[in-house]
């Protein structure tokens, strides 16, 4: 008997994510392995080697590591920005009672972290970092949910993927707000002309797939030169992303009867070749599909497994390079914060939050769903790593030692998030499903 698994967009999205944890986790090891091995000055030298364009009257070049950070990192905040105007248009987060619940815990989940680490550093030099311990990596939550198995409810997951996405939101506007400096605003305005043009077309109901990458690129051009971190380009590009289809379902099934009656029709088994109506009629397929696909859903479908399968696992390969050594210098002061911020703030925040709006009646708790399992949520929350290290970048910049010591703090604190939210997880999902 042959079955058939019908796989929800979500289940597909879970499933992708999932194994991107695993490919990050390994990636982590990996650098920590490279940076720490006799190869160790080859893995310097990779991510600083300089490439790019130059001629006489434009340059464009830049390390390795700073591509991958403000290049390929721009595509993943593509991608983050669709999930976003996906659960707002259509998703967890499309009406006020669907999206209390999660937005409360998100709330939580980034106030309580920056509460934690602004209380606990006394060092002026490390307190552009209170950004770091605020996001979620989904990817390696839900690798870790996908441990659990059956143990974990899907509206578990609903949650988690939800207030994750809300974190995201938050951090891109910290990213936005806090660190960036030195702002052109002449160049921000062009910027925001062509973005602005891009959402007209949108709101009209144009879209134009290579006009929009030539806009993107430029856009990401002028946020670089601003001053403003180029990956937020990514973000508004995603908002002028059309989500409806061009033509409906009726119509779809009516037209592609035609097309494929016509091709039968002209069909002859003996002749290989195929007529040129026959191929008039594919390129109308061709157009037919592309019509009738979201295009937001297809580009957001095209991206998240570059993204989750390349994108993160390369950047955690070129970021995660700790090189310790005798005479290294960590600052365990801001150690100790991150890895507290992340794991003390994130269970306090969310859970105080999601306790207090349920306790308002302004939300309810998810089916199948205990508070236990929400506050080892909460604790699984705490890893934070790819947003973390990518902000922490950005707190830090060029000043190694804290970069240093921030990762070590990240990687601390996501590993104690992960086994402690996993095992309370675990034994919370089997005391609630054997009752």
């Amino acid at each position: 008997m042959i079955k058939t698994y019908v796989i929800s967009p979500f289940q597909k999205f879970v499933k992708i994510e999932s194994f991107s944890g695993i490919l990050l986790f390994s990636a982590t090891i990996l650098a920590m392995i490279w940076a720490n091995s006799p190869l160790a000055e080859s893995y310097t030298e990779l991510w600083n080697y300089k490439i790019g364009i130059s001629s006489d009257g434009f340059e464009l070049k830049k390390p390795l590591i700073l591509w991958i950070n403000d290049g390929l990192m721009a595509l993943f905040f593509l991608l983050i920005g669709l999930e976003i105007k996906r659960e707002l248009m259509i998703g967890e987060l499309n009406s006020l009672r669907k999206a209390t619940f999660p937005l409360f815990a998100a709330i939580g989940g980034m106030f309580a972290p920056l509460a934690v680490f602004l209380l606990l550093n006394s060092n002026p030099e490390t307190e552009a970092g209170w950004g770091i311990p605020m996001a979620t990596d989904i990817a390696f939550t839900l690798a870790i949910i996908k441990l659990l198995g059956k143990s974990v409810s899907l509206s578990l997951k609903i949650f988690l993927t939800a207030f994750a996405i809300v974190d995201d939101l938050g951090a891109i506007l910290v990213i936005a707000i806090f660190y960036s400096g030195g702002i052109e605003w002449t160049l921000i305005m062009y910027a925001l002309a062509l973005f602005a043009f891009l959402m007209v077309l949108s709101w009209r109901g144009y879209y134009f797939k290579y006009i929009t990458l030539v806009i993107g690129i430029v856009v990401w051009y002028l946020f670089l030169k601003a001053g403003i971190h180029p990956t937020i380009a990514g973000v508004l590009i995603a908002f002028t992303i059309p989500i409806r289809r061009k033509i409906q379902t009726i119509n779809f099934e009516t037209e592609l009867k035609r097309i494929s009656e016509k091709i039968v029709k002209e069909d002859n088994p003996e002749n290989p070749i195929l007529t040129k109506s026959q191929l008039e009629e594919i390129d109308n397929l061709d157009e037919l599909t592309e019509s009738f696909n979201s295009p937001l859903q297809h580009m957001e479908h095209k991206l998240h497994s570059f993204s989750a399968y390349f994108i993160m696992p390369v950047f955690a390969l070129a970021n995660a390079g700790v090189a310790f050594s005798m005479d290294m210098y960590l600052d365990w002061s801001l150690i100790t914060n991150i890895v507290l911020a992340l794991f003390l703030g994130k269970l306090i925040g969310i859970t105080s939050l999601s306790w207090l709006s349920i306790k308002l009646k302004l939300a309810e708790l998810p089916d199948n769903v205990n508070f236990t399992q929400i506050a080892g949520v909460a604790i699984l929350a705490g890893v934070g790593f790819t947003m973390s290290i990518f902000i922490a970048n950005l707190a830090f910049f060029e000043n190694f030692e804290c970069i240093d010591s921030a990762k070590v703090g990240i990687i601390i604190g996501s590993l104690i998030s992960g086994i402690v939210g996993f095992l309370i997880l675990k034994y919370s999902g089997k005391k609630e499903y054997s009752q």
